[in-house]
């Protein structure tokens, strides 16, 4: 040391200087991650595999619902394979992908005809996918609507084709 002593009252000045970096670092740690879901998943893929049993033709297509499984009006959101499944009415059945444009979380609700994502707000139309409410602080102009994915129908078998 140099021999010189700090005054009574006073903090030296490492101290402010290591107390001032680790501030640093937990605020930045702590921007970091704000707003970010945890459970973030890559973009859609289709599911691995054609969802048929062994011997019968599969044309590419993976069984991942039946028909009873998705309201009129409503929807099902498979969360692993990050696909919705809407049925805006009878018969007419439409996937789209469960990762919101805004910031990737996975959407979490289909009801009154939207697919809705809790993270920021964003609501999605079970039609085709279009933006009705985009995430705070965004137009729906400025949000792309979720991405379609390529569903078929064959009896009482929902399938996502490739």
């Amino acid at each position: 040391m140099s021999g010189i002593t700090p005054r009574a009252g006073t903090t030296p000045r490492r101290h402010v200087l290591v107390l001032g970096a680790v501030g640093v670092v937990s605020a930045a740690s702590g921007c970091a991650v704000y707003g970010v879901d945890d459970e973030q998943a890559p973009p859609v893929d289709p599911p691995e595999g054609d969802g048929t049993p062994e011997g019968e033709a599969g044309g590419g297509a993976n069984v991942v619902a039946g028909t009873g499984d998705v309201e009129v009006g409503g929807g099902l959101i498979l969360a692993d394979q990050r696909i919705v499944i809407t049925q805006p009415t009878e018969g007419d059945f439409r996937g789209f992908s469960a990762i919101c444009t805004h910031q990737g979380c996975t959407v979490s609700a289909v009801r009154d005809g939207t697919i809705d994502c809790a993270c920021h707000g964003s609501r999605f139309s079970i039609e085709d996918g279009s933006v009705v409410q985009a995430a705070s602080g965004l137009t729906p102009e400025s949000q792309d609507p979720l991405p379609g994915v390529a569903v078929s129908v064959d009896g009482d078998q929902i399938s996502v084709t490739e």
